[in-house]
């Protein structure tokens, strides 16, 4: 019989494998032909992609068997690392189509930002489980949304405006599931798409790009060129695709055919019933999550938990509305299927964590204060269960032969 916990976390392992092992594919299915016909090796990326892959693996199984609480005090240290990468990143990262993103690291690449999302989560988590959640727009601002603009700050001066939407997504449910009233994030929301919609107005290729997805036909071979492509090849496969490695959008049409656009590669060579599959598993991974969650008695697990799956379910979906044209092309990679090393490595690493606190969280000892709860009262936890009429029948003799030692020893 599965205990509860296991269930969740064999679906999250599931899924996940599931989603890397066909990402592997499909990057080479996305890169293969092009490489060839361009006279270069045609097993680069599947090479490169398979070697992240089993680092990601490897920090996968270190981080399920490490006791995620202590990220707690790690808390601080990451989130001054992750600024202080972003920080280099735009000193001494090498530009790339415009954009400072990646450090080269010998013949790897890191990108920091990906660092910088498993940081703020950590850190978001750590300091809502100790804190009362914000209940107004000035306690939402201090530090919460301080720093939360600090990041998004220097992630749009790289700039990568598609990190800095998922950084503020995963925050939002964070502060949702700490207690934060919806009409507190609502405004707050309303101010960053605000200052969003500034930033895209007052940078050119912003302004024309998302021009360009309100009308892409009107410049189909300029801004419009990527949006119509990805339409075009998600269209070409049909309800069950022309085979894999037989798309022709890939050779030389779809713009990056194997990071941000690799749904629509999907699409194209599994056709509708490939791209529901990858949906399908999206979903799975986002109950499986949610229900951790839900069933971890820790604050700071309850809130991580939240904050690792939203990162990973919320990419997904601004990269497949993005593919399908019914959001602004961001540059956000789809999770465990597009290429790219930081990304996986650091996405395998969250899961790690999600499973740590699959195992761990339902039986913390002790009692943890959770000071969201705005009553300031201690919530008791432990080991092995504890809930129910059994764990208020404990309590009740606990406390009942607690009273008796004290007229015990009045007498």
């Amino acid at each position: 019989m599965i205990r509860k916990g296991e269930l969740e976390a064999r679906i999250l392992i599931l899924a996940t494998l599931a989603l890397v092992a066909f990402g592997i594919v499909m990057v080479y299915s996305a890169t293969s032909a092009p490489a060839a016909v361009g006279g270069s090796n045609p097993n680069y990326y599947l090479e490169r992609q398979g070697a992240y892959a089993l680092v990601g693996i490897v920090l996968m199984v270190i981080a399920q068997r490490w006791n995620y609480r202590r990220l707690r005090t790690l808390a601080p240290t990451l989130v001054l690392a992750s600024l202080a990468l972003l920080l280099a990143v735009l000193a001494i990262g090498p530009a790339v189509n415009g954009a400072r993103r990646w450090i080269s690291l010998g013949p790897a690449v890191f990108q920091p930002s990906e660092f910088a999302k498993l940081a703020l989560a950590i850190w978001a988590a750590s300091y809502l489980a100790s804190h009362p959640a914000p209940r107004t727009l000035k306690e939402l601002w201090r530090p919460v949304g301080a720093l939360a603009a600090l990041y998004c700050v220097l992630l749009v001066v790289e700039p990568d405006l598609g990190t800095a939407i998922a950084l503020l997504l995963m925050l939002a449910a964070v502060l949702l599931v700490a207690g934060t009233p919806v009409r507190v994030l609502g405004p707050a929301l309303l101010i960053a798409g605000a200052v969003g919609t500034a930033a895209i107005w007052f940078e050119p290729y912003r302004r024309a790009r998302f021009f360009a997805f309100l009308h892409p036909t009107q410049d189909p071979q300029g801004m419009g060129y990527q949006t119509m492509q990805g339409l075009i090849s998600m269209g070409s496969g049909g309800i069950t695709g022309v085979g894999i490695g037989n798309g022709i959008g890939k050779i030389f049409y779809l713009p990056e055919a194997s990071t941000d656009m690799i749904y629509a590669n999907i699409g194209e060579e599994l056709g509708l019933l490939g791209a529901a599959a990858v949906i399908g598993a999206y979903l799975l991974f986002a109950y499986a999550g949610l229900r951790v969650a839900l069933g971890c008695r820790d604050p700071f697990g309850k809130r991580l938990a939240v904050a690792l799956t939203v990162l990973v379910c919320g990419q997904a979906v601004i990269n497949m509305a993005a593919v399908m044209g019914v959001a602004p092309l961001t540059g956000i990679p789809l999770p465990f299927l597009s290429y790219g090393g930081s990304s996986l490595v650091m996405l395998l690493a969250s899961v790690g964590i999600l499973l740590n606190i699959a195992g761990r969280g339902k039986g913390a000892a002790g009692s943890v204060r959770d000071r969201s709860r705005g009553d300031g009262r201690s919530r008791v936890v432990r080991a092995g269960g504890g809930g129910g009429a059994d764990g208020a029948r404990r309590v009740r003799d606990a406390r009942r032969v607690a009273g008796s030692r004290r007229g015990s020893a009045r007498s």
